[in-house]
């Protein structure tokens, strides 16, 4: 396959507008409480910039790095991130911050596993059902093996617990089986039978019941499980149509939990109302719809599953974040792509649009 460099530049501008954007909104965001926190208004920041370094560097090389040989680290992704997930029950090793075991800490570096699951899971998917090609519409062969791959990593993200990660993934996994011809016989059953354990998981454990309680009456609590969303609602309010300019607003400052990165989103609509919220989601769809129409035209099966998987990876966690911001989903504590702080969801977010990047250099399209 002759790789050409005309690069799909829709994609490239908007990935790099939306993680400038994250810079300067994790600054807004972050400084005060960093300054009040860690002694240092930029420290958040300056963590920041480096993972938005990093993972321009991994853009740029997987750029131009031919996609197809992502096939043959597709099975080594998926183990490799297997055992970064056992890894954090390792007593040491994993990090518990608010009751969730999430971290992984290594020699000078601290990654979220969830995060590399889910581009590994993609590549996977992206692999096995391009070689299995028409065996997926049979039960045995093509659609219970995947099933028992998402057990297992459904088991060990509810088990961290990362009820929202595992949520994103089984979505992730369930659009690519859908579109890669797998029968609806089989997928429907399945989410059928799912309903009653996900109904399970959130009404038996306090916290998670207390947040689906939160989510439709956050007024009967506003002082603790609905202060987040009342605050981020808030702090919408408060922009208004035009904001109250950038650094200026106040939901920040110790009113709103987590600004820098789950509710960063709400901070954008204080401070650049609703002109700002509407830009950035649009942004988000216009990312997600230059990643699926790279898929409709690449001729190669491989690529486009794999195209359409990292799409649809990034559009619903950019889609739950912005809802639960808004009040339209439950609190879920995931990242918003790109904008939100965190070294592993920037720099997974940014190596995804890399390969989606070198699918597109191989249409052979000039742009």
């Amino acid at each position: 396959m002759n790789l050409r460099r005309d690069v799909d530049t829709s994609l490239l501008l908007l990935t790099v507008t939306l993680t400038c954007i994250g810079v300067v909104m994790v600054y807004s965001s972050s400084a005060i409480m960093a300054a009040d926190r860690f002694h240092d208004g930029f420290y958040f920041i300056k963590r920041q910039l480096v993972y938005a370094l990093i993972g321009f560097i991994l853009m740029a090389t997987a750029t131009y790095f031919n996609y197809q040989n992502w096939r043959k680290l597709a099975v080594v992704s998926l183990l490799a991130s297997i055992v970064l997930l056992g890894l954090l029950f390792v007593p040491g090793l994993g990090v518990r911050v608010g009751g969730a075991m999430r971290w992984l800490r290594l020699p000078g570096l601290t990654l979220q596993p969830a995060e590399l699951v889910k581009l590994a899971l993609v590549l996977y998917l992206a692999h096995s059902l391009t070689r299995k090609k028409e065996k997926v519409r049979s039960f045995l062969k093509g659609y219970f093996p995947y099933i028992i791959v998402l057990a297992v990593l459904l088991g060990m993200l509810v088990k961290q617990p990362d009820l929202g990660s595992a949520m994103i993934i089984a979505g992730v996994a369930l659009s690519m089986l859908i579109v890669a011809g797998v029968r609806w016989l089989y997928i429907l059953p399945t989410v059928m039978m799912t309903i009653p354990l996900v109904y399970f998981l959130i009404m038996q454990v306090d916290y998670r019941r207390r947040r689906i309680m939160a989510f439709l009456d956050p007024w009967d609590d506003p002082f603790d499980t609905g202060f987040q969303i009342i605050q981020s609602l808030v702090a919408f309010g408060n922009g208004g149509i035009v904001g109250q300019g950038l650094g200026i607003g106040e939901q920040k400052l110790f009113y709103l939990p987590e600004a820098h990165t789950d509710f960063i989103y709400s901070v954008i609509g204080e401070e650049l109302g609703l002109i700002g919220t509407i830009l950035v989601a649009a942004m988000f769809l216009l990312l997600v719809l230059c990643g699926i129409r790279i898929a409709l035209q690449c001729q190669d099966p491989f690529g486009r599953n794999l195209a359409f998987g990292l799409s649809i990876l990034i559009g619903l966690e950019a889609f739950v974040n912005l809802a639960v911001c808004l009040g339209l989903l439950p609190t879920k504590g995931l990242a918003l792509p790109f904008v939100s702080y965190g070294g592993t969801s920037l720099v997974v977010s940014l190596l995804a649009v890399g390969i989606l990047l070198n699918i597109s250099s191989s249409l052979g399209k000039t742009r």
